[in-house]
């Protein structure tokens, strides 16, 4: 392993350990790294809807990095060591808890259809939901107590995520809203690492909700899921709106 000036780790990229819809983990000479690299896929409705363009791996790991350093200097501890090519990033090795957690703060999509929301409606309150990492049986919701009694994460470690959650939602909203970007919701992963839990996976366009603040322009995966088109258009707009200064 080497590191240049700037502190990027030069990894050796070795076997694979594992391909998803949108990234590939792949080990390294280091048991405690690997490398996840960003591919140009795009998936939705849980992989049956399938499409592409050209430089979406690079965008989307340009922005994680972004957000992972940003959410580090306010001391919420994440799986990202380094930015090491323009698709690929170190990240620490986590023992991964199969739940995907959902924090909404303004209405749209399920959480609409389900409650009879109209979309665009600000909550009263921030909701966070949790999913069963699991596409067979389509990431059915479930609570703190599915949690624990099906052995996926300890009471303990629940608290601490819907905290950490809480934390980075708090975080993000001030930051989205300086770049005249509205958060609606967003999904995050986490993983432990000895006795802490880790903030894991990606922060993108492909995780997030984000609309702009004044025309509610959908500048997310959603214009994917929906056919909204301009979808390699408006990632670089978003890529270069939350790289800025503010």
């Amino acid at each position: 392993m080497e590191s240049d000036n700037k502190g990027e780790f030069n990894m050796e990229k070795r076997d694979l350990l594992y391909e998803g819809k949108a990234k590939i983990l792949y080990l390294t000479e280091d048991t405690d790294l690997l490398i996840q690299m960003f591919k140009d896929e795009l998936t939705a409705f849980n992989g049956t809807k399938k499409g592409s363009f050209d430089g979406k791996g690079e965008i989307c790991n340009a922005i994680s990095t972004y957000l992972f350093e940003y959410l580090e200097n306010y001391h919420v501890l994440t799986h990202f060591v380094s930015k090491s090519t323009d698709t690929e990033m170190v990240v620490k090795r986590l023992e991964m808890i199969p739940i995907e957690i959902v924090v909404r703060n303004i209405a749209t999509a399920n959480l609409s259809k389900t409650y009879n929301l109209a979309e665009g409606d600000v909550l009263q309150y921030p909701i966070i939901e949790y999913f069963l990492k699991d596409d067979q049986l389509g990431d059915p919701m479930i609570n703190e107590h599915h949690a624990y009694a099906m052995g996926y994460a300890t009471p303990e470690e629940m608290r601490m995520i819907s905290r950490v959650a809480s934390k980075v939602n708090a975080i993000f909203k001030s930051f989205f809203d300086r770049r005249g970007l509205l958060l609606v919701d967003f999904k995050l992963e986490f993983g432990k690492l000895a006795k802490n839990l880790l903030i894991g996976d990606e922060i993108t366009p492909d995780t997030c909700r984000i609309w702009d603040k004044k025309t509610n322009k959908k500048m997310d995966k959603d214009r994917f899921r929906y056919d909204m088109g301009q979808v390699d258009k408006v990632y670089n707009e978003l890529k270069d709106r939350i790289l800025s200064a503010g």
